[in-house]
């Protein structure tokens, strides 16, 4: 009995010690495996998706309050796992980005370990305040806001070619632009704009189809489905001059009824006059014929720098056949760098990247820009591969910009922005 006894003692012993030494080896889990909406995912939530995900604005729901993020959980939790939210396209074996919103590891590990803990709401009193925002604008309250004169009737079907609006300023001083916003009426029929400033004493129309390059026409930005604001940092800004005119380059589409749109503009005005002067440039290829079927076309476009320029954002612009997109700087010395690999290109999120730091391309320097296209049946976003596809407006065409926004490099003061600057 005693030995019988001895031997429990013994094995109890045993198990006290494996336990203790399984305590130290492994460590109780990290707090996110505890984690709450309203402690841990509220704060992320708020950080990284509340510009777009509340009402009103581009994302498809809301995701400010537990009641709105609850129903989502497990596709939230799909989306950072795969890292299509948030959206970014560039390839980090290339270039350092201010604006990459990828979220880092140790959030996508909160936000897995409290979906598949049950999504607990949490304590209310953890809850952060709420990010503030202006409401109808991402950049702020504007200092002015320019509308449409009247509204567009966009019809149920059809083909709308691009159309153009001229809104007059009123400016009787040259404005140096900080920020700016356009807000379509209508986001279901609004396809992109793109704002161009119209220095005075050329002469305008009122509404209708024209060409984008005119005499004293300048980019100022645009949007696409998914882009909002445009903010540039002091220092750095656009210039309107006195007199002129804004100019919205309109796409529409249709989408079965008959609809009205009013889109209008916003600007924040700098402070005091820039010390540098943001410009927008490309590389553009129009003649190409991607044949039916094939599901790797290549087309190249290239330009030569002559000047000293700092490189502060660059735009690939595609169709729904873009594949990839890659920005090669050759240098007058003969180097070349990638600057910018964009592998999967989504023309559902066109992104603009900004530098970490803006890229000096001294004088000489080529920019080359390759672009492939898949025209195939594999492509799920193709609308015909049995078509030739060639430059065109619409959607169902292709295109192949390289844009970049610049500014001279002899300029003195601060050239990183914190906005895309010329979207199509």
């Amino acid at each position: 009995m005693k030995s019988s006894f001895r031997r429990s003692v013994q094995a109890l012993t045993l198990v006290c010690c494996l336990v203790a030494t399984l305590q130290i080896a492994f460590p109780e889990k990290s707090s996110s495996a505890s984690a709450t909406f309203a402690k841990d995912i509220a704060p992320i939530l708020y950080k990284n998706c509340a510009e777009c995900h509340r009402p009103g604005e581009i994302a498809p729901m809301s995701l400010l309050s537990y009641q709105e993020v609850r129903p989502w959980a497990k596709s939230i939790r799909e989306r950072v796992l795969d890292k299509s939210m948030p959206p970014w396209g560039a390839d980090p074996k290339y270039g350092h980005w201010a604006n990459n919103p990828s979220l880092p590891q140790k959030d996508i590990d909160t936000i897995v370990d409290w979906v598949n803990a049950g999504a607990p709401k949490g304590d209310d009193k953890d809850i952060p305040p709420m990010p503030k925002f202006t409401q109808g604008w991402a950049i702020g309250t504007p200092d002015v806001v320019l509308e449409m004169a009247e509204e567009y009737t966009v019809p149920a079907d059809g083909t709308v070619p691009y159309l153009y609006f001229n809104l007059p300023t009123g400016f009787t001083e040259d404005k140096w632009i900080q920020a700016m916003e356009i807000r379509p009426g209508n986001r279901k029929v609004v396809h992109h704009v793109i704002a161009y400033a119209q220095a005075p004493g050329v002469r305008d129309t009122a509404a209708g189809t024209e060409s984008e390059v005119r005499p004293g026409r300048t980019h100022l930005g645009g949007i696409t489905p998914n882009k909002t604001g445009i903010t540039f940092n002091p220092g750095t800004a656009r210039l309107i001059k006195k007199g002129s005119s804004i100019v919205f380059q309109m796409h529409y589409t249709t989408n079965g009824a008959v609809s009205k749109d009013r889109t209008k503009i916003g600007f924040v005005f700098a402070k005091e006059p820039a010390k540098k002067e943001l410009k927008t440039g490309n590389a553009t290829n129009a003649r190409f014929a991607i044949p039916p079927g094939d599901g790797n076309y290549e087309v190249k476009a290239t330009r030569t720098f002559d000047e000293d320029v700092l490189i502060t954002s660059f735009m690939p612009h595609m169709h729904t056949r873009g594949k990839d997109f890659v920005y090669t700087a050759t240098y007058p010395d003969g180097k070349t760098e990638i600057l910018l690999n964009v592998p999967k290109y989504d023309f559902n999120w066109q992104q603009t990247y900004i530098p970490a730091k803006p890229v000096l391309l001294p004088k000489g320097t080529r920019l080359d820009c390759v672009a492939h296209y898949d025209n195939s049946l594999r492509n799920k976003f193709n609308p015909d591969p049995a078509q030739t596809v060639r430059w065109g407006d619409q959607t169902w065409e292709e295109m192949m910009i390289g844009w970049y926004t610049f500014t001279k490099a002899g300029d003195s003061g601060s050239v990183a922005s914190t906005g895309s600057s010329s979207e199509r």
